[in-house]
């Protein structure tokens, strides 16, 4: 699991981070750069495709298990992708750059898919959900300091070949190691026979022309949604600025659309459909064997695609609509904002980028690494729902400190000298003024730390093995759509009302997420067993 979630973390770090740092010592102009962040969308829409990485198996790798050929394969195309984007020029050829790129994004999205329902499957009793959380989160920040700051450090001693270059050799390394993980494929070929053993052509099944209707309108919906996501991409990559599309114009207008495309309407559609089945409406009065190809082609897809989501439904019911609330609003207050962050401590707050790189990057990840401890030892000890209360809390009220700096940071420089903060930090020859970013960024990324660990261990507990895939990814996309598509509205805030207040705003949005943490948990611990947790999850609780 740590050498997963490192995995996991490398790739995002180099293609979404150090890679921008690379195109301004190229001097490739800010539009490009800009473009480029879309490839982020591969990791707000991994859903789209992840019913594919569940029925679909790699030639010759499939005897790996069904989990881990896609993580293997994953991770040797990244390496690749890596290690080629290190012998090319980033100015001289742009489209082959920003292409392999973008291939990279989804691969990466891709590994995250299937590792999230690796971890999902491989839980026990003995490596819990919570443990395997743990671990998974503090491999991805590690993996996060090293293509990220390491990068750097290298990069200001050789180049950014040999750091591309060398990154590329640590992804195939992980890739081999990757062969040697423990397989998931005994739960989910037990997850498969259960679904075969009820079989969904046996008498008192929906009938299949009912079934046939859903399939159509979830996979038109998702299609859609796949294609518009793809071509946008597709033309917003293309090293002509002229034929670029708007991306906030796109994401404004058709982000909506697609959410409401791919979550809204096939869970509506879900829950129609257990309606029907457990009102026995529109049942099989007796077996119906599949005699075409195109019968048994209806069966698998709807398996892959639909299935999941009316298990989902089925089992959690109207409580789904507090999940999914938890979900939208949980990480809002440090995902949104998140953006701005280089630009206020820069241009707000006129720290310089060594300073910020010593407060966020060296001394941040530091921080978060003791969160992360302290969320799995929280997890261990006052269980589950406890810490996901308490990281709601403290992640919304930390956003105060940034509040602080923003109108002079007078009450954390005040902490940071009676702590004597201020004076290590002196005497290790920062400034003085600098002791009060690096206490603000601390107790974030504490409470990240915290509030992450328990995050994953709560989406990983909601989903069913056998279909961790899609949900889970279906779970984790959403987290990353709200900010996503709440950050261009947010600037605009920032240019019209300052940062003080819009640090005041996403407390109250976090306020919004402990509220429904604490729904959530009366739910839980009223219904037990039957809140649609799995038993050995609900020892976490």
């Amino acid at each position: 699991m740590a050498v997963f979630g490192f995995a996991a973390g490398l790739p995002y770090a180099l293609l979404l981070g150090t890679l921008y740092a690379w195109l301004s010592d190229a001097e490739v102009d800010l539009e490009t750069m800009g473009v480029f962040s879309l490839i982020g969308l591969a990791y707000a829409f991994k859903f789209l495709w992840s019913p594919a990485l569940d029925r679909i198996d790699v030639p010759i790798l499939k005897k790996l298990g069904k989990r881990k050929q896609w993580i293997v394969t994953a991770q040797l195309l990244l390496g690749l992708i890596l290690v080629v984007l290190a012998m090319l020029n980033p100015v001289s050829s742009i489209g082959w750059f920003s292409l392999l790129a973008g291939i990279g994004a989804f691969a990466s999205a891709t590994q995250d898919v299937v590792i999230d329902a690796w971890r999902v499957d491989v839980a026990d009793e003995e490596a819990t959900i919570d443990i395997l959380s743990t671990v998974y989160q503090m491999g991805y920040r590690i993996a996060a300091l090293v293509g990220g700051a390491l990068a750097l450090f290298l990069a200001e001693r050789t180049d950014w070949p040999t750091v591309y270059l060398t990154m590329g050799a640590v992804m195939l390394l992980v890739g081999f190691l990757g062969l040697f993980a423990p397989d998931a494929e005994t739960t989910v070929q037990t997850a498969t026979e259960m679904a075969d053993e009820h079989g969904l052509r046996k008498a008192g099944q929906l009938d299949p022309r009912l079934r046939g209707w859903a399939l159509v309108a979830v996979a038109i919906l998702w299609g859609w949604a796949l294609i518009t996501v793809g071509v946008f991409m597709v033309q917003s990559l293309g090293s002509d600025p002229e034929t670029r599309p708007d991306s906030v114009s796109f994401i404004s207008t058709m982000g909506p659309l697609i959410v409401l495309a791919t979550v809204v309407i096939p869970a509506i559609i879900a829950a129609f459909l257990v309606r029907f089945e457990r009102t026995s409406k529109y049942l099989l009065a007796e077996d119906l064997p599949a005699e075409s190809m195109a019968g048994r082609f209806l069966d698998h897809g709807y398996r892959a695609l639909v299935l999941p989501l009316t298990e989902f439904v089925g089992r959690l019911g109207w409580a789904l609509i507090v999940i999914l609330g938890l979900v939208l609003t949980y990480r809002i207050t440090d995902s949104i904002w998140g953006s701005f962050a280089y630009p206020f401590y820069l241009g707000e707050l006129q720290y310089t980028k060594d300073e910020v790189a010593v407060a966020s990057k060296f001394f941040g990840v530091g921080a978060l690494m003791i969160g992360l401890a302290v969320g799995g030892y929280m997890l261990a000890t006052l269980g589950r729902m406890l810490t996901l209360t308490l990281g709601a809390v403290l992640a919304a009220a930390t956003n105060l400190l940034y509040a602080d700096l923003a109108r002079g940071g007078a009450v954390v420089q005040s902490v940071s000298d009676l702590t004597g903060f201020s004076w290590l930090v002196t005497n290790l020859g920062g400034d003085p003024g600098l002791a009060k970013l690096m206490m603000a960024i601390a107790g974030e990324n504490i409470a990240v730390g915290i509030a992450g660990v328990a995050f994953v261990a709560y989406l990983s507990s909601i989903v069913a093995k056998g279909y961790s895939a899609v949900q889970y990814a279906l779970l984790s996309s959403l987290t990353l759509l709200v900010g996503t598509l709440g950050r261009g509205a947010l600037g605009q805030m920032i240019e019209e009302q300052g940062y003080f207040h819009i640090f005041i705003l996403t407390t109250l949005m976090g306020g919004v997420a402990v509220i429904i943490c604490i729904i959530e948990w009366i739910r839980i611990s009223r219904l037990g067993t039957k809140a649609g947790i799995d038993a050995i999850a609900l020892k976490g609780v």
